[in-house]
């Protein structure tokens, strides 16, 4: 009897500190998901410099097939 005695109080004051700390421990991983380290960045950077220049690709392209066949749009779009 003596031991629930201890046991209650214990539990009462020991579970909102594993509470607490259960919620900041998920908290600071998924902080740690969210954020990319130094080399994601990099990759995000090289990629996005590498999408802006295939952009810049597409639209001269374009320039080039719209003066040397001004009817390729239609045509195209006629396809889809």
């Amino acid at each position: 009897m003596e031991f629930l005695g201890l046991l209650i109080p214990l539990t009462a004051i020991t579970l909102p500190i594993w509470i607490v700390w259960i919620v900041l421990h998920y908290k600071s991983k998924s902080r740690e998901l969210g954020s990319l380290n130094a080399d994601e960045a990099q990759q995000l950077e090289e990629l996005n410099n590498l999408a802006e220049q295939l952009a810049e690709r597409i639209k001269t392209l374009e320039t080039i097939l719209d003066s040397e066949s001004p009817e390729w749009r239609e045509h195209h779009a006629k396809e889809q």
